[in-house]
């Protein structure tokens, strides 16, 4: 083909390599502690709690799924897993029929206020606690910069 590699130098491919495992481990030691403490994955908790702080504790399905970073499919089935156990219901959407609202039942917003302590918890102790408050900032100036090179619009 002809067209020349721009390989990574050593200082890149090493932070490169560390921020790939950071991806790995970090989204697995927070799902692993939510399983454990709620039964519930971060996905689901990240779901929920995204529900919880909507006005009227609702949001339209496609809303919800760009803010949960997952695709309409996905959330479809979450929402079914999370209206059987009673914490989710759907509503044609009053402003616009062609719309469905995702609503976080009494129950479910109980849920999510029994289980936020602990998932602060874990996020204060595997990542804010860590950092100085410069290095937190930017840390979200660097994961902003990130998302819209991945996924352009709000995130």
């Amino acid at each position: 083909m002809g067209d020349e590699v721009n390989w990574l130098d050593e200082q890149q491919l090493q932070s490169w390599r560390r921020f790939a495992a950071l991806l790995v481990v970090l989204p697995a030691a927070l799902d692993g502690e939510m399983q454990r403490r709620a039964g519930l994955t971060q996905f689901e908790y990240g779901v929920m709690a995204g529900l919880s702080e909507a006005p009227g504790r609702a949001m339209r399905i496609s809303a919800l799924a760009q803010f949960a970073q997952g695709s309409l499919s996905r959330l479809s089935h979450l929402l079914k897993r999370l209206e059987r156990r009673g914490w989710v219901r759907r509503e044609l959407d009053p402003v616009d029929g062609r719309y469905t609202n995702a609503i976080l039942t009494d129950e479910g917003y109980a849920r999510i206020v029994e289980i936020a302590p602990g998932h602060v918890a874990d996020v204060r102790r595997l990542v804010v606690d860590v950092l100085t408050p410069a290095q937190l900032r930017h840390l979200g100036e660097i994961s902003d910069r990130l998302l819209r090179g991945i996924a352009p619009g709000p995130c």
